[in-house]
């Protein structure tokens, strides 16, 4: 039908969310066409934008704009306002009638607290769905601690496995479970509407970081839970512990080639290196004898790839023979990657206090909707007025006088 709506079009979100998980999920929820209002709470709004690099120009220093907050909450509406004042929490509870969705990351408790629990929300819109996004969960005994991506990292299992075999473990260097947590709790929200088109119900959605993190065990789990203490995963440091062949191996200087060779799969690293003979030493012949003498065969692996004159020359030679692999980038080199530009992996955009920008994109490709550049931020309530007069009903001197009395605020370097 000509001019029905796509996608996630239509759908109005209450975004209540800061940092990164919950910003992921309502960002995600954006790009796929729905209106996301984003609540922040004044006076600084999000505290993600007081991070990250700031527009340049002097006249834009005090600017509540940032690369940060642009990555995350981009395509969103910004409604500024104190919560803690009872006239700004019967604002916002006026516009629920108008909301299918509701996202929040707060500590448990403290939405509550705020009046905009689940049950406040859905006596007054009862088909509303509303998510909450906390490091542990809002049940068990680990409901009520403050947390971040890594602790619900640590909590998991996850943080114990990271680092060399003999050492400490290692942090990770970015907030996977934050955006992994977005991620599912923006496919639960599409399945939510789905149920709620088939049932006319609404419902409530509780994701957690550390439920996240604990879903990326791909098979251990069920090992230790049957093993128990006879089985324990340790760290293995740059090679995978169970076989040889799967690891990071070193080029030269600061160059690393990543091989991900399965037992059915090590003929053909044999034919990539020309070398038979691995295949009949006694140490390498099995899986398992791979798996126990995987720093002899790194050995082996990188003495023959500090033969060629480049990384990309071994990459070739692997590549002609399918054996999986890949150089190891660094950030700055996967920014700059052919195949991720071409995809628009990495999204240049046209940031107008920024300039030219790249920021992530999709992780899906959707062929009836259009990959996005034309994206901007709204800078610190920017949207106030239009917000309160389409979703609350307010006039424009109604909205004139909560500036006067400092329950909305705005970005200094807003025009007007």
């Amino acid at each position: 039908m000509a001019g029905a709506p796509r996608m996630l079009e239509g759908y109005r979100v209450l975004d209540f969310s800061q940092f990164v998980a919950g910003p992921t999920c309502t960002r995600l929820l954006a790009e796929m066409g729905a209106e996301v209002i984003k609540v922040e709470l004044a006076p600084q709004g999000d505290r993600v934008r007081a991070d990250g690099l700031k527009p340049q120009a002097p006249e834009l220093r005090e600017t509540s704009h940032s690369t940060y907050y642009l990555q995350h909450n981009h395509s969103k509406l910004s409604l500024a306002i104190d919560l803690k004042n009872p006239r700004a929490k019967e604002i916002v509870m006026s516009m629920i009638p108008k909301i299918d969705v509701v996202v929040e990351n707060f500590a448990p408790g403290v939405i509550k607290r705020l009046g905009f629990a689940y049950e406040d929300v859905k006596k007054v819109n009862p088909r509303i769905i509303m998510c909450s996004i906390s490091m542990a969960g809002q049940t068990g005994p680990l409901s009520s601690k403050p947390g971040y991506d890594f602790v619900g990292q640590a909590y998991a299992g996850v943080t114990d496995g990271i680092g060399e075999e003999n050492g400490p473990p290692a942090m990770t260097t970015m907030a996977i479970g934050d955006i992994s947590t977005g991620v599912a709790s923006a496919m639960a929200i599409g399945f939510a509407l789905l149920h709620r088109e088939r049932t006319g119900e609404g419902q409530y959605l509780d994701a957690s970081l550390l439920d996240t993190y604990f879903h990326m065990h791909e098979r251990r789990v069920p090992m230790v839970s049957l093993r128990g203490e006879k089985f324990r995963p340790t760290r293995s440091g740059s090679i995978h512990p169970d076989g040889g062949t799967t690891g990071i191996f070193h080029y030269r200087g600061n160059e690393y080639v990543l091989l991900a060779v399965t037992p059915h799969q090590w003929p053909q690293l044999l034919r990539a290196m020309k070398r038979p003979d691995l295949g009949e030493d006694p140490r390498f012949r099995s899986a398992r004898g791979r798996r126990d003498n995987r720093l002899e065969l790194r050995d082996e692996i990188e003495k023959w790839l500090a033969g060629f004159a480049t990384r990309d020359e071994a990459i070739a030679v692997l590549d002609a023979e399918r054996v999986p692999c890949a150089p190891v980038l660094n950030l700055n080199e996967a920014v700059n990657h052919p195949h991720l530009n071409e995809r628009k992996t990495v999204r240049w955009v046209q940031d107008p206090m920024l300039g030219r920008v790249a920021i992530t994109a999709m992780p899906v490709k959707f062929s009836a909707w259009p990959d996005r550049s034309d994206v901007r931020a709204s800078r610190l309530g920017e949207d106030n007025e239009r917000v309160l007069t389409e979703l609350a009903g307010l006039s424009r001197d109604e909205v004139r006088a909560l500036y006067d009395q400092g329950i909305l605020v705005r970005d200094k370097t807003l025009p007007g």
